[in-house]
């Protein structure tokens, strides 16, 4: 089963459950695949998974931003919410990387690249968001992988 064919599965029963916030969350994740199919011109088909994941990572880049604006303004309410429908996004990705797991990944991307000054730090964060796709958080690669290259 593709990951899309899923998502329409768990709208159903997200629906016949009356659950929602998983029915709101389902409902713009399929808009959004909708609109990608548009922008790649595929009228009609569907996503491949690959695909289908970069659209899911994009929507809870979206609502992790929301929660910082959020807890930002001092609405702590609203951040609550985002938090739960990224929670629901986060179940249709594969398990992030341990801390381990990401400083063999780093220490394998530099060995590969032979990255060895923060210059190269691109070299490094290309090879290993192309090799774990949608297992890393940009932003906690790109501290460690500046903290590995400072040494």
């Amino acid at each position: 089963m593709t990951l899309s064919e899923l998502i329409d599965q768990d709208y159903v029963k997200a629906y016949k459950a009356k659950d929602a916030v998983r029915l709101s969350v389902l409902r713009l994740l399929k808009t959004a695949a909708k609109n990608q199919l548009v922008e790649l011109r595929r009228n009609g088909g569907m996503l491949d998974d690959a695909e289908m994941m970069a659209v899911i990572i994009k929507q809870g880049k979206q609502r992790q931003d929301s929660i910082e604006q959020y807890n930002a303004a001092g609405r702590p309410d609203l951040a609550e919410k985002e938090a739960a429908e990224l929670s629901i996004l986060q179940s249709y990705l594969p398990k992030p990387l341990t801390e381990d797991e990401l400083a063999a990944a780093i220490e394998e991307a530099v060995r590969g690249t032979g990255a060895s000054s923060p210059k190269d730090m691109g070299k490094v964060m290309s090879a290993i968001m192309g090799a774990y796709t949608g297992r890393v958080d940009g932003k906690a690669l790109s501290a460690a992988v500046r903290q590995r290259l400072s040494r």
